[in-house]
C-alpha cells in the first residue's frame, strides 16, 4: 500500500491567468450572481431551477443542452431563474467506470489531470460567452474550488460530503451560495450544522496556507432523500418534510431561510421520470403554505438531451454516463408547465 505523488499540479492562479475571465464574463457573472442571491435573501420572488446532466462529460453536448435553454429562460424570465448544472467533478458513486471530468476529461481514456483541469475552466468560459449562463458544479474536492471560483454562480455539497469539515469551512469563505444536501442518512441536523459552519467565519488550513473566511449567508439546505439501513430510499420532498425542517430552521440563528429541493436521487429512487410528479407536487405545497411559498427557493433536476443513462462505453449523443435524467423533450415541457403554475 502506498501513496505516490506524481505530479505538482498549478496553483489556482496560475491556471486563471494561462484561462481568463475576459470583462464580458466578468459583468455577465456579477449580475447573475445579484439576481440568484436576490432570491436567497427574500429581494426576489422568482424561482430557482438548477438544471442539467447528472456529470458533465464532454463539452460539446453539455453546451448543446445548456444553449438549448437560452430561449426558454427569456419565455419564464419573469418567473423562473435557470441555473444549469455543469457538474464537471461529479464521479460513479464508487468512482470505477468514470470519476469525473477533472479527473478523466474523456470517459474512454485515461489522460493526465492538468489536462482535465484546463478543460474543465474552459467548458465554463464556453458555457458562460456561448450562453450568457454563469453555472453550478459540486464541491467535491474543496482544495480545487479556487480553479473555477471566479466563473461559478452556484455550488453544492453532496450527501456524502457534507459531514466533512474541510467542505463546511471552505463554504464559508465563499461568496455565492451554497447548497447542503441531507446526508444520506436523511439526518436533517446534520445538514442545519453544516450551514451553521458555513454561515460563520472561521481561521483554519487551505491548500497550505493559514485561511481566515467571513461566513457565507447564503448557505442553505438541499433535500435530495435518503436511505435506510436495508438500502431502501425514504422520500423527504413532502409537505410534511418541508414543514418540519422550515420549523427547524426557526429554532436556529441561521440567515437566509431557504430550500431546494432535489427531484431525483434518493427522492425519486433514480427512477428519473419521477421527476416530473414531484417538481408539480412541490409547487402545490407552496401553493398552500405561506411559509413554504417563502422558504422552498427552487428545484434540482437532472435532466440532459436523452432520457435515461448509459455506461462509458456507449457512444449515444447527449446521455448521461451516471444517473439517470430526464431528456429534452419532458425537460422543456416540464419547465414551461412549472412557470404556469407560478
Amino acid at each position: 500500500m502506498s501513496m505516490d505523488l506524481l505530479v505538482r499540479l498549478p496553483d489556482p492562479e496560475e491556471i486563471k491567468k494561462k484561462y481568463p475571465a475576459s470583462e464580458k464574463v466578468k459583468e455577465i457573472k456579477a449580475q447573475r450572481d445579484k439576481e440568484i442571491a436576490d432570491v436567497f435573501t427574500g429581494k426576489s420572488n422568482k424561482f430557482l431551477l438548477i438544471i442539467g446532466p447528472c456529470s458533465a462529460d464532454k463539452e460539446e453536448p453539455v453546451i448543446d443542452y445548456i444553449s438549448r435553454l437560452v430561449p426558454v429562460q427569456e419565455q419564464v424570465k419573469d418567473k423562473i431563474l435557470i441555473i444549469p448544472r455543469i457538474y464537471t467533478n461529479k464521479p460513479r458513486t464508487t468512482g470505477e467506470g468514470y470519476k469525473g471530468m477533472i479527473h478523466q476529461p474523456d470517459p474512454t481514456k485515461h489522460e493526465d489531470m492538468l489536462e482535465g483541469l484546463i478543460k474543465v475552466r474552459q467548458l465554463h468560459l464556453h458555457a458562460i460567452e456561448q450562453t450568457g449562463f454563469t453555472c453550478a458544479d459540486e464541491m467535491l474536492y474543496p482544495e480545487n474550488d479556487r480553479y473555477l471560483s471566479d466563473l461559478l454562480s452556484y455550488v453544492a455539497v453532496g450527501a456524502r460530503s457534507v459531514e466533512d469539515q474541510q467542505h463546511r469551512l471552505t463554504a464559508s469563505g465563499l461568496d455565492i451560495p451554497v447548497g447542503m444536501k441531507n446526508p444520506t442518512s436523511g439526518t436533517m441536523s446534520v445538514m442545519l450544522n453544516s450551514i451553521r459552519a458555513a454561515q460563520a467565519s472561521h481561521t483554519f488550513i487551505y491548500r497550505g496556507w493559514e485561511t481566515h473566511t467571513s461566513g457565507n449567508p447564503l448557505a442553505h439546505a438541499i433535500l435530495r432523500g435518503a436511505v435506510n439501513k436495508h438500502g431502501e430510499t425514504i422520500p423527504n420532498y413532502h409537505y410534511e418534510d418541508l414543514s418540519l425542517l422550515y420549523e427547524l430552521y426557526c429554532k436556529q440563528e441561521l440567515q437566509n431561510k431557504a430550500v431546494i429541493v432535489d427531484t431525483n436521487h434518493s427522492n425519486s429512487g433514480k427512477k428519473y421520470l419521477e421527476q416530473v410528479r414531484i417538481a408539480n407536487e412541490i409547487l402545490h405545497s407552496r401553493r398552500h403554505s405561506k411559509d413554504l411559498e417563502g422558504f422552498v427557493k427552487g428545484l434540482m433536476i437532472e435532466s440532459y438531451i436523452e432520457d435515461g443513462s448509459q455506461s462509458t462505453d456507449d457512444a449515444v449523443y447527449g446521455k448521461s454516463i451516471t444517473d439517470p435524467c430526464l431528456g429534452w423533450e419532458k425537460t422543456e415541457k416540464l419547465i414551461y408547465s412549472l412557470a404556469d403554475q407560478l
